[in-house]
């Protein structure tokens, strides 16, 4: 056991977003994982009464496993603060700032960090012209887990412009990120933070039966194949990873991320590039960071054990700092 002493935990899941069902799963894994090293867990679907329910139940900390809007963009992080309770994951700032696919870039980009060009687009604009040379893809601003994700080709079946009725995420979101599409393998590097720092705990390799790896594809069983460690140059492997944990340290990410990826093995380290820093990764049992954590050595119950103790230790730092109602994010 992790934690010197039994804990009674909330553990936040479902709720009203797109990735409902993947949240359920990763809340459901993760009570388990604390009943099964002796600590008091009350599950909570969240609904609009999440509040009321947390003052009622009065965790000692709460375990943040929700995906998507409210519980990944700020939203559920600022209640959390406002109430005092320590939580995992992310902080408000953060979750502000890395939900957005844009203001990720304009964090990272100075740093160092390579991303993809492009420009927000509304679907006005798509259906008068393509914003991008073919291929491109085009993204919601603010969701996770691939939802909504499209790939326009000159083979794509949607018109040239986008037909209105063509079904694709235009039909869903007003506006979308269009980016140019990189061409190359899918890779992924998850950052676990710890007594020393962040550190990456490797690179995963997913390698798609068919099309891109899409919402589907990731929480479906048999669609993907997870290569750990991921069969890469040594110095493209060590890239992936510094971007990784540096990204989580320039968005202030705490607790764990997971940073995505693209590589153009032919451009070489130039053909690198990061598509997104995940700060809610999933825990489910196709999730990826604890299949890497696994290939580390470490347990899923340690696993969700070391993020429950790292929210204690930045709620504690953040009280003997005077913070206890400002923002999660360490500094």
């Amino acid at each position: 056991m992790i934690l010197e002493r039994p804990l009674h935990v909330a553990v936040l899941m479902g709720g009203w977003a797109s990735e409902r069902e993947v949240s359920l799963t990763s809340g459901a894994g993760v009570a388990e994982a604390l009943e099964s090293r002796g600590h008091q867990v009350t599950r909570i679907d969240m609904g609009r009464d999440v509040a009321l329910r947390l003052h009622a139940a009065r965790p000692d900390v709460v375990f943040n496993a929700l995906h998507g809007v409210p519980g990944e963009d700020g939203s559920v992080q600022g209640m959390l603060d406002l109430m005092g309770l320590p939580y995992t994951h992310s902080g408000l700032a953060t979750s502000v700032i890395a939900i957005d696919k844009q203001l990720t870039k304009q964090a990272l980009v100075p740093h160092g960090i390579p991303m993809p060009g492009g420009r927000i687009v509304t679907r006005e604009e798509l259906f008068k012209g393509d914003p991008l040379p073919r291929p491109y893809v085009l993204k919601p601003v603010n969701e996770g887990s691939s939802v909504g994700v499209a790939i326009i080709t000159d083979d794509s079946d949607v018109g040239s412009p986008i037909d209105p009725q063509a079904r694709g995420p235009w039909q869903e979101f007003a506006q979308l990120l269009a980016e140019p599409f990189i061409k190359g393998r899918e890779l992924t590097a998850a950052v676990l933070d710890g007594p020393d720092g962040p550190r990456a705990l490797g690179v995963t390799e997913l390698v798609v039966a068919d099309g891109f790896y899409d919402y589907e594809n990731k929480y479906t069983a048999g669609r993907t194949e997870h290569i750990f460690p991921a069969r890469l140059p040594p110095e493209i492997a060590a890239l992936c990873q510094h971007y990784a944990v540096k990204a989580h340290q320039v968005l202030g990410c705490r607790g764990t991320s997971r940073t995505d990826l693209r590589w153009d093995e032919e451009a070489g380290a130039e053909g690198l590039f990061v598509l997104e820093t995940n700060t809610q990764p999933g825990m489910t049992p196709l999730s990826l960071v604890p299949e890497q954590a696994a290939g580390c050595g470490i347990s899923y119950a340690d696993l969700v054990e070391m993020l429950v103790a790292e929210a204690l230790r930045v709620h504690g730092q953040r009280q003997a700092q005077g913070g206890r109602h400002g923002p999660a994010d360490p500094a």
